[in-house]
């Protein structure tokens, strides 16, 4: 009984804590024009993944590797998918970044409107036509010096071996000439289950960023030697 209050009181605090954040999020974009890159409207979900991680006293989040980061500089993230909770988890970097998201997830209330405010790259599942347009639209966020998180598993794994790897991300950042930041996640498939609202107590989990791998020696029939050595390099933070 205790975890099942626990979790009805996070996912009401966590409704109104995101009411917030939306709020102020569409707010700014209409009070500051000169916010074309919505870096001021990202750096709202920094407070607000902390204090959705902060809500469950029970959990516990080891971040390492944040040196690893050059705020200075633009990435290709390149990360792992265990859970809707991972993007919130990804935010603890600090890093400036949009990140592709299913367009289904634009239609929940509030949470659209988060996304839309920061101008985040919406994808349509199974139209080829909208895997295109991700991808043109990432690669304009790169050379506008903007990093751009992708999940290439595609879909999050249900269990500790991760999914195969799309080829996608690791073409664009050959393609421009942009370095890959591997960041591996885990434990944020056990803070929620799949089919279930009530969260876990006790849960360690943990983000893990490593050093910048860089595409500059790579040719374009290179991504899927790039790929393997990201995805080792992820399975390895396991």
């Amino acid at each position: 009984m205790s975890k099942v209050l626990l979790s009805l009181g996070i996912w009401i605090a966590s409704f109104f804590i995101t009411v917030l954040v939306s709020f102020i999020e569409v707010l700014l974009v209409f009070l500051l024009p000169f916010d074309k890159y919505r870096k001021f409207v990202h750096a709202q979900c920094f407070w607000w993944a902390d204090w959705l991680i902060a809500l469950n006293q029970y959990w516990n989040l080891d971040v390492k590797g944040l040196e690893n980061i050059d705020h200075k500089k633009t990435y290709v993230i390149v990360a792992n998918h265990q859970s809707l909770a991972d993007i919130i988890v990804l935010y603890k970097t600090r890093m400036q970044f949009k990140w592709v998201a299913k367009r289904s997830l634009y239609k929940i209330p509030f949470i659209g409107a988060m996304l839309w405010a920061a101008s985040h790259i919406m994808l349509a599942r199974g139209e080829f036509g909208s895997i295109k347009k991700v991808y043109r639209e990432a690669a304009v966020w790169l050379r506008k010096g903007v990093s751009v998180a992708f999940f290439p598993e595609g879909t999050r794994s249900d269990t500790d071996e991760m999914n195969p790897f799309q080829n996608g991300a690791f073409k664009l950042a050959i393609k421009e000439k942009i370095p890959i930041l591997p960041v591996a996640i885990r434990g944020t498939r056990d803070a929620i289950p799949k089919g279930s609202w009530v969260f876990k107590m006790k849960v360690s989990g943990s983000l893990t960023v490593f050093p910048a791998i860089d595409t500059a020696k790579y040719a374009m029939n290179d991504f899927a030697k790039l790929r393997d050595i990201v995805r080792d390099t992820l399975t390895l933070a396991g």
